[in-house]
């Protein structure tokens, strides 16, 4: 996989976390009763949005036609890959 369809995964997931906080962000207005629940959500998912960000950063110091591999060993790839999938298919903001 090279660098650039990397960033690419991380922009999408990105994109898909951003959407997460801003819903559970409004959903903890709806009721008093779980609001808790929602706002702790939000603040989770901003600790992995922090996170993919610094991610981001990080891959775009590199050339986008590296094989990421390279930099990020196979193991490490395979993880991130892994990772981001479940990130972007958790669907944190559909309840």
């Amino acid at each position: 996989m090279k660098v650039g369809e990397l960033i690419d995964m991380v922009d999408e997931t990105i994109a898909e976390l951003k959407i997460a906080v801003v819903t559970n962000q409004q959903r903890s207005f709806e009721t008093p009763y779980t609001s808790m629940e929602f706002t702790q959500r939000a603040i989770e998912i901003d600790e992995d949005l922090k996170d993919l960000e610094r991610m981001r950063e990080y891959l775009s110091t590199l050339d986008p036609e590296d094989n990421a591999e390279k930099h990020l060993g196979r193991e490490g790839l395979e993880k991130l890959v892994r990772m981001l999938e479940l990130l972007r298919n958790s669907e944190a903001h559909v309840y």
